[in-house]
């Protein structure tokens, strides 16, 4: 029996942080008070929707084209590409990936989001794509800003693109963030931090790609998913293991 014919896993604990974590102000108020209470998924939940190309639209994964108005947003362009797979390296064909972000100021789009950069009129800050038959996925997308967070004073995020990856079911959706090589403000972040394995926080730090960067308009980034296994990316709300 191999993990997917199981439907829940015991929680590796050396990869994943502890849900109260006190230097992520958040998360005291977030981690459960009580142990957690195992629910049955419906057959709905675990074998439906399913996603298809004929539900993505040409724009879709072109965040420097679907939001823009009157002229492209301000910012560095940047591709950002890899796979998604599971533990054998082997890639997951037709898989919806979902990714939102900051703009190049460090502001979303959203009525909630009050930092003091300007909304960029020409940039929305999410899009989707399916992976092809070997896994692959990519987009284009303006490089996000850090920006200030009210967790301890002075506290800043590094720059980062959020992730959503779903399974064959609307139950199955694994959330992670992609962080970029050589963000000093990396080794400050509470979230980085409270990860217990090195590793583990490695594994969402995207390296420079040059080999697919387009000479003279935008530099790469490859950010590899690993569903399962050993080098599984760490995810948000993924309570089960290896």
């Amino acid at each position: 029996m191999n993990g997917l014919d199981r439907e829940f896993l015991q929680r590796d604990r050396g990869i994943h942080p502890p849900a109260f974590t006190p230097d992520y102000k958040t998360s005291v108020l977030r981690s459960p008070r009580a142990a957690l209470i195992s629910l049955e998924n419906s057959l709905s939940e675990v074998t439906g929707p399913t996603f298809g190309r004929s539900e993505i639209g040409p724009l879709d994964n072109d965040l420097i084209l679907n939001y823009a108005r009157d002229g492209e947003p301000i910012g560095e362009r940047i591709l950002v590409h890899g796979h998604v797979r599971d533990e054998n390296g082997r890639g997951v064909p037709h898989t919806l990936v979902e990714f939102w972000q900051a703009n190049a100021g460090g502001r979303y789009r959203h009525r909630n989001d009050r930092y003091l950069a300007p909304i960029d009129p020409n940039f929305g800050g999410c899009g989707r794509t399916i992976t092809d038959e070997n896994g692959y996925y990519y987009f284009r997308t303006i490089k996000p800003g850090a920006y200030p967070w009210r967790n301890f004073l002075n506290s800043w995020r590094p720059a980062h693109i959020h992730f959503s990856v779903f399974g064959s079911g609307f139950a199955q959706r694994l959330i992670t963030q992609m962080y970029f090589e050589g963000d000093p403000l990396i080794r400050h972040d509470p979230m980085i931090l409270g990860i217990p394995d090195p590793a583990a926080a490695v594994r969402l730090i995207a390296p420079l790609d040059l080999s697919a960067a387009l000479p003279l308009d935008m530099l790469a980034y490859q950010f590899d998913i690993v569903l399962r296994g050993r080098q599984q990316t760490l995810f948000e709300n993924k309570l089960q293991g290896n």
